[in-house]
């Protein structure tokens, strides 16, 4: 009997000792993330083809969890691009959108840029498959994010938020998942567009940054707050200029200019990551567990919110 209870004891010790907010899949992440980048040639604009590649097998996964999956096709003189949306908690009119871009620039793999936030999309439909929901979650894969179309009517996600302007469609905010899984953990490791920055936020790139600008709205306040308390992963929040460098830099500023309330959500880019837009931007290089955990805040704090 005294055995007995000593196993049932420890039974409950590593229980209460689990992590229940580890819900993301580490196996699936690394298999996204290879099919993703281990591609015959580089997923960039002038690689329609691979493009289109990339697209279908988002479009295969998303329909593993829900039947609300369509693509947003759109014309550049005669060539196609399309964004990639799927959606859950349908019944409910209010919206969130969370989006990531799939293209990279020029001729590289583009893991951490940004495959990474790609991920997150596939891996949060599995997570919000069957959940009971206060808004609906529409989760867009964009097209041309990347240069030579960054900051025209042509980004995939400024062909999105105008088309919710155009159909009325009541949103809450948006979150643009940009670059989730790089991390060092080394004093000098992290940089800023400002130097005083470091005083306040410290050298080691260590954490993952809710990025918003002043009057960000009442969406970007919630989900700051909520993603926060969950405590999955080390955060830290910057408020800035919208005119700073870098406070924009991904598809988040297009929903800015059309006056929805949104936010990214990232390991701040080339302020740490050296292999950004290099041929060195391998998911060899990525920190999966701490991606992983990223993933896990984003989908407890919508759970919450």
């Amino acid at each position: 009997m005294k055995s007995l209870k000593s196993f049932f004891i420890l039974v409950f010790i590593i229980c209460i000792s689990f992590n229940s907010n580890a819900l993301s899949d580490t196996t699936l992440i690394k298999e996204y993330l290879t099919t993703l980048t281990k591609t015959e040639t580089p997923r960039s604009y002038e690689n329609i083809s691979q493009l289109d590649k990339s697209a279908d097998f988002i479009k295969s996964i998303f329909a593993k969890y829900t039947d609300s999956v369509s693509d947003q096709i759109y014309l550049i003189g005669t060539l196609k691009y399309q964004n990639v949306i799927c959606s859950f908690g349908t019944e409910n009119a209010e919206r969130i959108i969370i989006g990531a871009h799939y293209d990279v620039c020029e001729h590289q793999q583009g893991a951490d840029d940004n495959a990474t936030g790609i991920v997150g999309l596939l891996e949060l439909a599995r997570m919000l498959k069957g959940q009971k929901l206060k808004y609906r979650i529409d989760l867009v894969a964009f097209t041309l994010e990347e240069p030579p179309f960054f900051r025209t009517e042509y980004m995939g996600s400024y062909i999105h938020a105008k088309s919710l302007v155009e159909n009325k469609t009541k949103v809450f905010g948006m979150i643009s998942l940009e670059m989730l899984g790089y991390f060092k953990d080394e004093k000098g490791s992290q940089h800023y567009p400002i130097n005083i920055l470091k005083l306040i936020y410290g050298s080691r790139g260590n954490y993952i940054t809710l990025v918003n600008k002043f009057h960000k709205g009442k969406f970007a306040n919630k989900f700051n707050r909520k993603f926060k308390s969950t405590k999955c992963i080390r955060t830290k929040k910057f408020v800035g200029p919208a005119k700073l460098t870098g406070i924009d830099f991904s598809d988040h500023l297009n929903y800015w200019n059309f006056g929805f309330s949104a936010l990214m959500l990232t390991d701040t880019g080339f302020f740490r990551n050296e292999n950004y837009h290099k041929a060195t931007d391998t998911m060899e290089t990525l920190d999966i567990k701490r991606m992983s955990q990223v993933i896990d805040g984003v989908f407890n704090s919508i759970i919450q919110l």
